[in-house]
């Protein structure tokens, strides 16, 4: 699994031109699941995400995690974070997870970061759905973070 990691001061989903979903500070996931991957991985990036420290804290060091500053976090499934371009100009979604097999992973995903945070601090996109995805970068930081 492959996850980049937004630092936002807000971000959202918008499908069909109509607003899908919002947050305000937190942090925007996009999360790539590739074929092999299963409960072990969700389990560890899920938690990793969870416990990233990349809120300042009141010395402005990046010190904190989503959870210590009361965040939200947005989970947009992105499998094109598996596209390879190594070869040709066109990529290549070969490593990607069938839909069949991301869709209950990324869902498990889901429910591990609204265990910890609580439902009312997750929000998502729609699995496979062609969404306009907003932000606002705070920093900027962006960082990935994949499974073992």
């Amino acid at each position: 699994m492959r996850a980049v990691i937004q630092r936002v001061s807000s971000a959202s989903v918008t499908i069909d031109r109509k607003l899908y979903s919002s947050i305000g500070s937190g942090l925007l996931i996009l999360l790539g699941i590739k074929s092999g991957d299963g409960e072990t991985e969700v389990k560890y990036l899920a938690e990793k995400c969870i416990g990233l420290r990349i809120f300042e804290d009141h010395e402005e060091k990046m010190n904190l995690s989503v959870k210590d500053v009361n965040g939200s976090i947005l989970v947009v499934s992105q499998f094109t974070l598996y596209g390879d371009t190594r070869k040709g100009n066109r990529p290549s979604f070969v490593e990607a997870a069938s839909p069949q097999i991301a869709e209950p992973l990324y869902e498990k995903f889901v429910s591990i970061l609204q265990d910890s945070l609580g439902k009312e601090k997750v929000s998502t996109g729609v699995f496979r759905a062609m969404m306009d995805v907003a932000l606002v970068n705070d920093g900027p930081v962006t960082v990935i973070v994949e499974s073992k």
